[in-house]
């Protein structure tokens, strides 16, 4: 290959990689964020108001007065829908899980006279303690931004007119945390929405000066602090409120404020917007391995053989080629190509493409990519080869067609050292419980190796140690489980304390795909922290449907508190069957599992995650099963948030597909639990490989 011609392949390919990837991901541009509120919603200080953050928008809020301390949690999961999680101390009271959603009615439309509105509900999940509702209008006058509302609740204060909702039913009149007192949390409070005697107003209004990242806020909020009062606090002295917020950096907040006239309060805000594209990885050098000389390449390779140029390339780049084949004609080449490195599976193929381009034989002007994830191949991409067509790199990328992946008939196959090596990726980890009433946070910061050795295509050895960084479980009042259930969780601080260091996995795995749209995985071994044993699953799910459905079967034996290899005298049998379905709604997937959990009970799971193709995946779950909320114990029931966050793309995106993994629960019980990881997760294994992580465009979607 001449010198010239290579150059021209090299563009060519270049021009189409960065137009497939502006055109299929283009560019996130993450907007001034609308100001948030001490409980973390977005509001002044202690008040709401009618903004919304960006859609996608994830922000922590850590909150400090003289009341009380808040750690926030707030997800704007919809455009319209904003949903925090809030977990309060009191100096003389412990600590108070909440809930708050807030939905937008209509938006403020520029050059118009009304104002934006939201309808909100605080404290709609938990004890009642900070219990409000509030309807709310915000309209801005340049850089005034001015906000009024209607409260119940709380937010009603002493009330200034009568609740209206009173002359409609006369369970409006009575709101029981007034007269009953304050409810256990875990279910939702709903007969004392918009409840109450009277309604009251809150308030205020925010300026964002021109030339200095400040704001500066003054609100009113009638909160009289009945609770806090009514065990030795002081009532405020004024509902006036002022303060000021310093954009630190482009995600970052800090605020000071004077609350009701004598109190400094502090806060702390850091955003991540989950639907930003990562950042353009960088790939090898793409220079033709044809002219390096032979002692390069490993032993076994040959460079005069287009198959072994084309692995020794992609591998550089932290991608994989596991077997391809040609045409009886040479015209088209069949491709089996994995991704260990790009965070994006559009840059992946765009990169494969490039390699493809310069190494196929000269004949072939059609590549079929077989798309492998996790083991299983979820699609394959027709795409013409940029150098051998006509067409523009626009047209060519709409010339790509999806269809199901395909098993390749004796195949070239990458059986040797590529093939066969150990691949060992390491991993940032959090355990966390947020929640423990004797203490705001116990956690665990660990580095897991989890490394694997494929003995064949279908079969590999897995195993995941963890390497203790830092942790608080020593300091845990509940080594001990008070379940009246089988202790299948509620142990889990002995095995975070006694196996801080411990193997997490040591399991031989197989993964399958038969007849492109059944996926099945069956593990022995050491199955996760707790458990050994040995577990199937199978999921249906064909490449162009949003539906999918599984069922997955486990037998589990618990695991010694150690992390070893040793077991206690308790076993279980759980399995679940699941139906899924990939929405077009605003990337948010959803599944429903029923079987029976480790505890023996039996019941349904729901779980609803946005998924996006950059790998963030923020979502929630909440499982009911045949045990009593008596039963079960504080929280009522199982529930809690799930985050996959890509550290490799908040890294620059040098570090591959790193993950950052969470599973965050009000409180760890022994009702609805389920294997970690074995249980219904195929689905969500495959999700940046899905069909549509490489459309062109989301209209095209079917």
């Amino acid at each position: 290959m001449s010198s010239s011609r290579l150059h021209t392949k090299i563009e060519s390919v270049k021009h189409f990689s960065l137009t497939m990837r502006g055109a299929v991901i283009g560019l996130a541009l993450f907007a001034t964020l609308a100001q948030s509120s001490d409980f973390g919603t977005t509001g002044l200080i202690d008040t709401p108001t009618a903004r919304m953050k960006p859609d996608g928008s994830l922000t922590f809020t850590l909150g400090y007065d003289q009341r009380h301390k808040q750690f926030g949690l707030t997800y704007q999961a919809l455009p319209w829908l904003e949903m925090t999680y809030r977990y309060t101390g009191f100096e003389d009271y412990g600590w108070d899980r909440n809930y708050e959603v807030k939905a937008l009615l209509w938006e403020e439309v520029e050059y118009s006279p009304l104002p934006q509105v939201a309808l909100g509900i605080r404290d709609a999940v938990g004890t009642g303690v900070f219990g409000a509702e509030y309807l709310v209008a915000s309209k801005r006058f340049g850089q005034w931004d001015a906000s009024l509302g209607v409260g119940w609740g709380r937010l009603a204060g002493k009330g200034i007119a009568t609740n209206p909702l009173t002359y409609v039913a006369d369970r409006f009149e009575v709101r029981s945390t007034q007269t009953d007192g304050f409810g256990e949390g875990g279910e939702l409070a709903s007969g004392d929405f918009f409840s109450g005697p009277n309604v009251g107003v809150f308030g205020g209004f925010s300026y964002a000066f021109s030339s200095l990242p400040l704001t500066a806020m003054v609100e009113y909020n009638p909160d009289q602090y009945t609770r806090d009062v009514g065990r030795g606090a002081s009532a405020p002295s004024s509902a006036w409120s002022a303060g000021i917020t310093w954009q630190a950096r482009d995600n970052v907040d800090l605020a000071l404020s004077i609350q009701h006239g004598e109190e400094i309060a502090l806060r702390w805000q850091s955003f991540f917007d989950s639907k930003a594209e990562p950042p353009k990885q960088r790939a090898a050098p793409i220079i033709s391995s044809y002219y390096l000389p032979q002692s390069e390449f490993p032993e076994g390779f040959s460079k005069d053989n287009w198959f072994d140029r084309l692995r020794f390339d992609a591998d550089r780049s932290g991608l994989t080629i596991k077997a391809a084949k040609l045409s009886a004609d040479e015209t088209a080449a069949e491709i089996v190509v994995g991704n260990l490195y790009f965070q994006l599976w559009s840059d992946a193929l765009a990169t494969h493409l490039a390699y493809a381009d310069l190494h196929l034989p000269a004949t072939v002007d059609t590549i079929y990519f077989v798309i492998e994830e996790r083991g299983h191949t979820t699609a394959t991409v027709i795409m013409p080869r940029p150098s051998a067509s006509q067409g523009t790199p626009e047209e060519n990328l709409y010339r790509t067609r999806i269809i199901s992946a395909r098993g390749l008939d004796h195949p070239l196959s990458a059986g040797n050292e590529l093939g066969r090596r150990i691949e060992t990726v390491v991993n940032l980890r959090t355990r966390v419980q947020l929640f423990d009433p004797d203490a705001p946070l116990r956690y665990q910061v660990y580095a897991a190796i989890d490394s694997g050795y494929r003995l064949n295509d279908a079969w590999a050895l897995q195993s995941s140690i963890a390497l203790n960084l830092d942790h608080n479980f020593d300091e845990s009042n509940r080594r001990d489980s008070d379940s009246l259930l089988p202790p299948v969780r509620t142990d889990i601080v002995k095995y975070l304390d006694d196996g801080a260091t411990r193997l997490n996995k040591l399991a031989l795995r197989g993964r399958f795909t038969h007849k492109n749209d059944f996926h099945t995985r069956v593990t022995a071994g050491v199955l996760e922290q707790m458990y050994s044993g040995f577990a199937g699953e199978v999921l249906y799910w064909p490449v162009s449907s949003r539906i999918a459905y599984g069922a997955s079967l486990a037998y589990a034996k618990k695991r010694d508190y150690d992390g070893g290899l040793g077991h206690l005298d308790y076993d279980a049998v759980t399995g679940f069957v699941s139906a899924y379905y990939a929405s077009r709604f605003y990337n948010y997937d959803f599944g429903v599992h029923v079987g029976q959990y480790l505890a023996e009970d039996q019941g349904v799971t729901l779980e609803a995650r946005r998924t996006f193709r950059n790998g963030w995946q923020v979502g929630l779950w909440a499982s009911f099963t045949d045990v009593s909320s008596e039963e079960f114990g504080e929280g009522s029931f199982d529930k809690g948030f799930y985050f996959q966050i890509p550290i490799g793309s908040l890294l620059g995106g040098e570090s591959g597909r790193s993950n950052l993994t969470s599973h965050l629960r009000p409180i760890q019980r022994d009702g609805g639990q389920r294997l970690e990881g074995l249980s219904g997760d195929i689905f969500w294994d495959l999700r940046q490989g899905r069909f549509d992580s490489f459309k062109a465009d989301a209209r095209l979607m079917p």
